[in-house]
């Protein structure tokens, strides 16, 4: 079935194909290492988790690569505030890169929580510092970029075309009207952008290096160019990141990569909106800082907050709130008690043709711009169809390939947790049931409380990503 994705580069849904048949290159803007992701970050990493997994579904062949920004990247993207990384070295009182290992590996751990698969490769921006240096050199040479008040910038107005992905115009960018827009005097337009920074405002910035334009470090734009053209050559397929990113992000990354290439870089843009509560755009500054860790702590498995993405299309904004994630928790448990109904009941092979019959509507459904709604109707309308308790648990375990919701697994874990309680006596049973309450009502001195009498009843009362456990002491 072709796939068809909305290209943002041409406001259009198009087939998707690769510029090597049967090869995807797919490129991911990574975090920026200075805080942990909170859960809007993470919409955007599981709708291209699904996009990827997809179209290994289908039969292509995925290279996947991943840039972590760890120097560079200023609290507004229009190169302007303060560094990111330097900000959270001074509010944890540590150096740079300790900050940066340390909220790498806590993206990752996330990743993890959500089912998020790794890419293939995973690049630090301050591993790569001689391949920016060549790329602006070479920038340079070509008359795209120049030097002003001691740092690099490039020309905006040496193309053709600056702006790829909407109708803004040099007036529309103009000083005080856009607020991510701020006027520096050493640019020629305002449009230009940093790519190496020798002289700024960050005397105490800790990562430096030796330039041919003197010591410093580079803007974070050229980043992602630097490292998918070192990873994935001179053609990317696709191009994924949040929308917010399209500008000046990613149009300054199509500027640089083009003018450095000589030809078009990346065929298609793949990019996921915004996760907003009642105050609007989520974001670390703003309201209570949603993190997995936070989910976690409140009674939530990760893997209900990923059914909670998959509802909504990656085109269209998704509001959180609990009430919104507490019902799809009951719809995620919803779904795994079925599916654990049908575990006893499936013995024998499942008919393949079957099978595919059942997928069909969920290959439908990813195929037209990764419908993830659709995508899980086809998984209940699997559940609910005549064929064998076999062919649905083949299916269910294809689909979820994709999805990554560990539904089989949960459902064998529900089962077997019902077979277990059958000797435990009803009144543990119910302090269990009435801690589960208390959870789900943000009730957590009860719950703590409900726990220790179950301890103090000799039973051990456990948390797990397949629901709450209970085993004698």
């Amino acid at each position: 079935m072709q796939l068809q994705l909305y290209n943002t580069l041409t406001h259009k849904k198009e087939d998707f194909v690769p510029y090597t048949p049967g090869t995807v290159n797919m490129y991911t803007c990574g975090p920026t290492v200075y805080h942990y992701a909170h859960i809007g970050n993470l919409r955007s990493y599981i709708c291209e988790d699904i996009l990827e997994k997809y179209m290994a579904y289908t039969g292509l062949k995925v290279n996947r690569v991943m840039n972590i920004t760890d120097v560079g990247h200023l609290s507004s993207d229009g190169d302007t505030g303060d560094d990111k990384m330097l900000s959270g070295a001074k509010r944890e009182h540590k150096t740079v890169m300790e900050i940066a290992d340390f909220y790498t590996k806590a993206f990752f751990e996330d990743c993890d929580a959500l089912n998020i698969k790794k890419p293939e490769v995973v690049k630090p921006a301050t591993d790569c510092i001689d391949d920016f240096i060549k790329v602006i050199s070479t920038l340079i040479e070509k008359g795209f970029a120049y030097e002003a008040g001691g740092n690099i910038y490039f020309d905006t107005s040496k193309l053709d075309e600056y702006y790829k992905f909407g109708d803004f115009s040099g007036e529309d960018l103009a000083v005080a009207v856009r607020d991510d827009v701020d006027e520096d005097t050493n640019k020629r337009n305002k449009t230009d952008f940093v790519l190496w920074f020798t002289k700024s405002k960050f005397d105490d910035q800790e990562l430096k290096w030796e330039s041919p334009w003197g010591l410093g470090y580079p803007g974070w734009h050229i980043e992602c160019s630097c490292i998918s053209m070192k990873f994935l050559g001179e053609h990317l397929d696709i191009h994924c990141g949040g929308v917010d990113n399209a500008f000046p992000h990613h149009t300054n990354e199509i500027a640089q990569s083009e003018a450095y290439l000589g030809h078009k870089w990346c065929n298609c843009w793949f990019h996921v909106h915004h996760l907003n509560n009642k105050n609007g755009k989520m974001s670390k500054s703003k309201g209570e800082f949603l993190t997995v860790s936070l989910l976690k702590e409140k009674g939530y498995d990760p893997l209900a907050y990923r059914f909670f993405c998959l509802g909504s299309h990656y085109r269209k904004s998704l509001e959180f709130s609990y009430e919104n994630l507490d019902n799809a928790v009951t719809a995620y448990n919803r779904l795994i008690a079925r599916i654990s109904k049908l575990i006893p009941r499936s013995d024998g092979k499942a008919d393949e043709a079957e099978v595919e019959k059942l997928l069909t509507s969920f290959d439908e459904a990813l195929a037209n711009d990764i419908n993830t709604s659709l995508a899980i109707t086809a998984l209940m309308d699997a559940l609910k169809s005549d064929a064998s308790p076999a062919v649905k648990l083949a299916a269910i375990e294809r689909m979820d390939s994709v999805l990554s919701l560990d539904l089989i697994p949960h459902a064998q874990a529900l089962l077997n947790t019902a077979e277990s309680t059958d000797d435990i006596p009803a009144e543990v049973l119910e302090l269990v049931e009435q801690r589960k309450a208390a959870r789900k009502e943000k009730n957590f001195a009860l719950a703590d409380e409900l726990r220790d009498r179950i301890t103090s009843m000799g039973y051990v009362i456990e948390e797990t990503r397949e629901g709450t456990k209970l085993k004698k002491a």
